[in-house]
This record gives C-alpha cells, sequence and structure tokens, in this order.
C-alpha cells in the first residue's frame, strides 16, 4: 500500500472519529479503511487506534504519529500545488541547440523577444555545427537542417532554407558574372559542408534542372568562415539566404543567376519524444514555429 495515501486515511479517521465516517467521506469500503490503518500499524509495529464498536480513539502514540502525519500531507499538498503552479506557466531553464551561424545571426537576437515574452524562462544556447545528441546533452530542443531520420525525436516543420549565389563584385569584376549556371564550372566556387557536402550545384530554371560540378580550391566548415572569404572576393558562394541579406543590401556581394533557384533544404524544431511537453518547452516550440514558420 501506499504510506501517503494511509497516512491521509488515518488524519481522516483520526479527525471523523470512526472507520465508517471515514469511509463515507472517503469513498472506502470500512473493510479498506482498517487495512490502511493496519498496514500502518503492521509497518510502526504499535497500535494507533483502540477500537471499540462504538467509536475508535486514538492511542498514545497514534496521537503522536497524527501530528507527524498532518505535517507530512501540508507539506505533499505545498509540493503538488508548487507543481502544479510551475505547469500552468512557462518557467524555468531551457536548453537549445543550432548551428553556430544560424544561432549567432538568427535565433539570439529571437530568443532574446522570447525572453522577454516569458520572463520567467531562462535559455541555454549551444552553438555547434556538429550533430549533438539530445539526449545525451540532455538538451530540450535543437533546430536542424535536413530530413529527420531519428525516430526518437519528434519535431515541427519551419519554412525551408533557401540558397542564394554571390560573389563580391571585386571578384566579378575579375574574373566575369556568370549568365548561365553552366559557367560556374569555369569559376572559383566556395564550398560550405554545412550547407551541401556534395561537389554537384543543382538549379531550377527556364530550361529546368541544371546540374553543375563546380571547382572547389577553398572549402570552409563554418558559415562566418565563407561569408568572409566570398566578401574578400575568393570566390563565388553558395548558401542559406538569411546570411548574405544584409551584405547583398549593403552591396558587399551580388546576387548571380536570378532566374534560377537552388533547392530548397528542410528545416525543423525536434526535442526528444519522451520529453514532458512542459509548458516552457511547449511555449519555445510555438514561438520558433511563429517565427520561422
Amino acid at each position: 500500500m501506499d504510506r501517503l495515501t494511509s497516512m491521509s486515511v488515518f488524519a481522516r479517521v483520526a479527525d471523523l472519529g470512526s472507520f465508517t465516517a471515514a469511509a463515507k467521506e472517503l469513498r472506502m469500503s470500512p473493510t479498506m479503511i482498517g487495512k490502511h490503518i493496519r498496514f500502518l500499524e503492521d509497518r510502526l509495529g504499535s497500535q494507533l487506534i483502540n477500537r471499540s464498536t462504538r467509536r475508535q480513539s486514538l492511542t498514545e502514540l497514534g496521537r503522536s504519529y497524527l501530528d507527524h502525519c498532518k505535517h507530512l500531507l501540508d507539506e505533499a499538498d505545498a509540493g503538488d500545488a508548487l507543481v502544479e503552479e510551475a505547469m500552468s506557466a512557462p518557467r524555468g531553464k531551457l536548453r537549445v541547440a543550432t548551428s553556430v551561424a544560424f544561432g549567432s545571426y538568427s535565433l539570439a537576437p529571437a530568443l532574446v523577444r522570447f525572453m522577454k515574452r516569458y520572463p520567467e524562462v531562462s535559455v541555454e544556447l549551444i552553438l555547434s555545427d556538429k550533430m549533438v545528441d539530445l539526449l545525451e546533452e540532455g538538451l530540450d530542443a535543437a533546430i536542424r537542417v535536413g530530413t529527420l531520420t531519428d525516430s526518437t525525436m519528434m519535431s515541427r516543420a519551419l519554412s525551408p532554407y533557401t540558397g542564394l549565389v554571390c560573389a563580391a563584385p571585386s571578384y566579378l569584376a575579375e574574373r566575369g558574372t556568370p549568365a548561365h549556371p553552366i559557367e560556374l564550372a569555369g569559376h572559383e566556387c566556395l564550398r560550405y559542408p554545412g550547407w551541401s557536402d556534395a561537389r554537384r550545384w543543382t538549379f531550377l530554371g527556364p530550361d529546368g534542372e541544371v546540374h553543375v560540378d563546380v571547382e572547389s580550391r577553398l572549402t570552409i566548415n563554418n558559415a562566418f568562415g565563407i561569408r568572409y572569404a566570398a566578401l574578400a572576393g575568393a570566390g563565388i558562394v553558395l548558401m542559406r539566404d538569411e546570411l548574405l541579406a544584409e551584405d547583398i543590401e549593403a552591396g558587399r556581394l551580388k546576387v548571380l543567376l536570378p532566374n534560377y533557384r537552388t533547392q530548397a533544404r528542410a528545416r525543423q524544431i525536434l526535442w526528444p519524444r519522451n520529453r514532458k511537453m512542459t509548458p516552457k518547452l511547449r511555449a519555445l516550440i510555438d514561438f520558433i514555429v511563429e517565427t520561422y514558420g
């Protein structure tokens, strides 16, 4: 039997003065009430209640034990109330992982807005271009690019990443501006594994799908590094539009092949399937979908 439940039954018997009254209030049979009392007495090795045909009375030990029971029951009720309150509004710490570039230039500022909306929530943002294990690292959620293959994860789809082909004006002045994807084969193309591990770039345009095998003398595994290399005139870059938007607007990079679009890549927020959906996690998921959906 559950000791806390038995304590609760004992306290009601003591307050009401009889097994029958307690059974009626607690919607138990008098026999079950007696079993709870005997469970406690057997555990303690001493009698708590003097039984008679008309009324039950507490033994000396029973009176002392009653005070402790009521104290523990009050503490248990306070703990339940605390959990119930915590579950009713977003509060507590969230650990979230994503890539270095996206987390730095986009997610970090967005999380500032999230924390202003939910002032009792704190966030630890883990930035890594490696595929981290959410369960092993104790993470609540992660934002990733690509198709979800892990069955231990739940996910919500976000807007897909789209890529732009860009180059600095200094590079184009020196090497010329390609007018068709096939001309990229004769240019310096910067390779960023975080966008695609393949050396073949795929485009969709007026003449259908076009595949180009590009040469990459410079490969950098960090989005910021490849962006700065492009800004320095090292070559043509294919990267997600969000990271290049400010450079394009300022004229530091020029969009190439405007009549062709690159293949979009899926993006999603995911969290462990067995993780309880707390208010703070639900609030984060809804906010990310609202911001990037």
